[in-house]
C-alpha cells in the first residue's frame, strides 16, 4: 500500500487493522517498569488515551479510539511541513465534534502537532492542504503498519523478539481480534523474562481478544 507525500486519507487501512497491528506491538513490549514511566515512554504502548508510539527522536503518534466507528490518528514526524507552513494550516478544519479537542489544541499551541486524521462514517478524512505542501509526515509515521511483512520485521526487532511462525500466528490472531491470554502465556513459558502481568494488562486494554462489532 502506498502512502503519498503528503498523505491522503485513502492511504490508511481500516482503523481495526491499524489498531490490531499497533496494539500487538504494544502488548509484546509491555512491562511493569515502562508502565511506571507514564507518558515518558518510547516504543509502542497503550494507555487510557489510546495507542502510542515514540521513537525518542523524530516521530511520535497516537491512535485514539472513541468507539467502534470513531478513531482519530494524530502525531508528528520531522518530515512534516504542516506546522511550519505559511499561511498556517488549520489541521482541525472540517473535523467532527467528537475529537479530543482539548488535547489537540494543547499540542497545536505548543507547536507539537504535525497532522490529524479522523475516521467516521466508514472512511478516513483530514483537513484540506494547500497546493505545494511537500509532506505531512504520514508516510514516515504510519507506513510501518501498512505492510504485513514490515510488521513482522518490527516484531523481530523488539527487545524480546518474536519471529517466524510464532510471529505470523500472533499477528494473525491480533488481526482477527482473537489474541488471548493463552497466547501470551505460551510466550512466557518459552521466555520467563517476559512480563506476563503487564502484557495481560495491555491485552485487556487493547481489546484484541474480542472481534470488533460488524459495520
Amino acid at each position: 500500500m502506498t502512502v503519498h507525500r503528503p498523505g491522503q486519507p485513502g492511504d490508511l487501512p481500516s482503523p481495526e487493522l491499524l489498531w490490531a497491528r499497533w496494539a500487538l506491538l504494544a502488548v509484546l513490549e509491555a512491562t511493569t517498569e515502562a508502565e511506571g514511566r507514564g507518558v515518558h515512554r518510547t516504543g509502542h504502548w497503550i494507555s487510557g488515551t489510546g495507542l502510542h508510539l515514540d521513537d525518542a527522536g523524530c516521530t511520535w503518534w497516537t491512535l485514539y479510539r472513541s468507539d467502534e466507528d470513531h478513531y482519530v490518528l494524530y502525531g508528528e514526524d520531522e518530515s512534516s511541513g504542516v506546522k511550519w507552513h505559511e499561511p498556517r494550516i488549520d489541521m482541525l478544519a472540517g473535523a467532527p465534534r467528537w475529537l479530543p479537542y482539548e488535547k489537540l489544541r494543547d499540542l497545536l499551541e505548543g507547536w507539537e502537532l504535525g497532522c490529524v486524521y479522523w475516521y467516521e462514517n466508514g472512511s478516513w478524512a483530514r483537513a484540506p492542504y494547500p497546493e505545494g505542501l511537500g509532506d505531512d509526515g504520514l508516510h514516515c509515521g504510519m507506513s510501518r503498519f501498512l505492510d504485513r511483512e514490515e510488521v513482522l520485521g518490527m516484531l523481530a526487532d523488539i527487545d524480546r523478539p518474536v519471529e517466524g511462525r510464532t510471529a505470523s500466528e500472533l499477528l494473525g490472531a491480533a488481526e482477527g481480534y482473537r489474541l488471548t491470554p493463552d497466547h501470551l502465556k505460551a510466550l512466557a513459558a518459552d521466555d520467563p523474562a517476559r512480563d506476563l502481568p503487564a502484557m495481560r494488562r495491555a491485552l485487556a486494554a487493547a481489546g484484541l481478544a474480542a472481534a470488533p462489532l460488524p459495520r
